[in-house]
This record gives structure tokens, sequence and C-alpha cells, in this order.
């Protein structure tokens, strides 16, 4: 498996990836994002900036980068990345298949995304994915399964993807909304052969949203690599957006709004990797300074104060529009 890569690293950050949503596409909902980003959006702009965060991840030891076909051209530009940097050959690649972007390097356009969990988008993108990323490939994982998702019943698209393990893949799933917890029990069940198929999952998680976790410290004990994103809940756990108790644990440990609260992620013991989403390399090497931020029992406490019910923070993040 090729986690098993991550499990012999030795520097502070190796439990931290970079997630390439933000920035290989013009609009996302993550808040501050203007700011963050300006107006030139080109292709070219954004893949340059890419290729900035990913030699700076690098060269921090991050080891983890993860991708999807729905995220613009981010699969595009890490395969150009991993072109040009043929001494990166110990790190992990991540994608996802099963939505399909469609904004067209729009900012505004109606839909920017569109799910399809079917055998056929499976293959389609598949072939996509392929042809970018080609062996590189280490991760392979079905995009936001819900509980009424048919890719958890579908049991021709799961033959495939026991084939597509067969062959050196890793399948994996990822999850969203507030019935997360439910869908990675499901997952967790699903087996071709007697064997279980998904050997990762990808769950939101952060200090406003933990409805995960007892499931996700499930998926581990089953043998599953958990890996969180959303950490900084799209921007409402950054500095200019943060809570009060958030803001004074940062203070008080002197570090970032944005450490801290990657800190209270990375801190649960069934975590295997904790994206960062960063959008610039300021962001970044901010982030990744949450592998050396020490929280207090009193801290922690004051931080847990900070989930909300799942529906509701659910329902503001469907809210957030994209900038």
């Amino acid at each position: 498996m090729p986690f098993a890569r991550l499990a012999t690293a030795t520097t502070p950050t190796c439990h931290l990836g970079l997630g390439l949503a933000a920035i290989g596409r013009p609009g996302y909902i993550n808040l501050g994002r203007n700011d963050d980003l300006g107006e030139d959006r080109s292709v070219e702009t954004l893949r340059t900036r890419t290729h900035e965060l990913l030699d700076a991840a690098y060269a921090q030891g991050v080891r983890y980068f993860d991708a999807a076909r729905s995220y613009g051209r981010s699969e595009e530009f890490l395969a150009d990345w991993l072109k040009v940097r043929p001494d990166a050959d110990d790190v992990v690649i991540g994608s996802k298949w099963g939505y399909t972007y469609t904004a067209d390097w729009s900012t505004d356009a109606e839909r920017h995304e569109v799910k399809d969990h079917s055998l056929a988008a499976y293959e389609r993108q598949r072939v996509e994915t392929e042809a970018l990323l080609g062996d590189r490939l280490d991760l392979y994982q079905i995009h936001s399964v819900t509980p009424e998702s048919p890719a958890l019943t579908d049991k021709e698209l799961h033959a495939r993807l026991a084939e597509a393990a067969g062959e050196g893949l890793t399948v994996g799933f990822s999850t969203s909304g507030p019935a997360q917890a439910d869908a990675i029990r499901a997952a967790l069940a699903v087996t071709v052969d007697g064997e279980p198929l998904f050997r990762t999952v990808q769950s939101t998680y952060n200090a406003l949203e933990t409805s995960a976790g007892p499931a996700l410290a499930e998926a581990r004990d089953a043998g599953l690599t958990v890996i969180v994103k959303e950490g900084m809940a799209n921007g409402r756990l950054a500095a200019a957006n943060a809570p009060e108790a958030l803001r004074a644990v940062a203070e008080e440990t002197g570090l970032g709004c944005d450490a801290v609260a990657l800190a209270v992620v990375l801190r649960q013991p069934w975590v295997g990797v904790v994206l960062s989403g960063a959008a610039t390399t300021a962001q970044l090497a901010s982030n990744l300074h949450a592998a050396v931020v020490d929280l207090t029992d009193d801290q922690v406490s004051r931080l847990a104060g900070l989930a909300e019910e799942p529906g509701t923070y659910w329902e503001r993040r469907g809210r957030l529009p994209w900038h």
C-alpha cells in the first residue's frame, strides 16, 4: 500500500498533505479566496501557483498530494509538476472520480461540477486520470460518497474497482454531508469475494464538524488509512473568521489560528493524513506549523465547545458562495 511510504517518513510534517481543490480551478467556496488569488486566475497563473505550492510543500516534508477530476485542471497541474520533478519519487498521489468539472474555467458558472457515481462515469474518468497521471497515481477515491450513493451498492462497479486494486491501485472513498458516519460504516461493509474493497477514507473533520470521528476511528481499526479534508472548514477557522475561543488559544500558543485548527485534527489517534488546502505559500507554511502545536487539556476542552450540530454545519457550508 502506498501509504506505507509515509510511515517511514521522519519529518514533523509527514502526516500533512496538500489538497489542490482551491488552486486547480478559478472558483471555489473557500472564504477569503479573492484576497488569496487576486483577479488573474488564468490557466497559466494557477499552474504556476500550483507548482510553487508543490515545490514548497515537498521542500518542507509533505509527501501526500491530493487532486480530483472535478478540481479543474488539478490533475494536469500535478502531472506537469511530477514530470519536472523526477526526484520527487517518494510522494503519494491521490485523485478522485465521481464529479465532472463543468464550469469551463469560469467563477460564475451556474454549476461548477456534476456528480455521477455510475460505472460508466468511473470508466470514463479513470481513462482521463490515467492519461495525465499514468503510473504515478497511487490512490483513486470515489468522490463524496453519501449513504444513498449507488457506489455503495453497485456490484459491477465494485468488481471493476477490485480489478484495479488487484493491479496495484489503492481504492478509497471520500465523504461529505451531515450523514458522513453512516456513509463510512456502509462503505466498510462493502466486500468483493469476501475481502474489504476500500483501503482509505477521506472525510471532513474539523473543530466545527466532529460527527464523523467515531466512524473514522472504526475505519482506522479496520485497517483503512484516514485522510482528513476541510480541516479549516473552508476558511471559517482562518484568522479573519475564527471564533473567539480559537483566537484565544492561537494567541496562547503564539501560532496562527490555522495551525491550531489543524493541530486539533492531527491529535486524533485515528488520523493518517490531514490536508492543507493552502492557496499561497505563506498559508502553507503557517498550516504546517500544526505539526508542532502542543495543546493543553484545557485548550482542547475549550476548542471542543466549538462543535456544531452536523445539519447546521452542512447547511451553512452549502450557502458558501463560489469565489
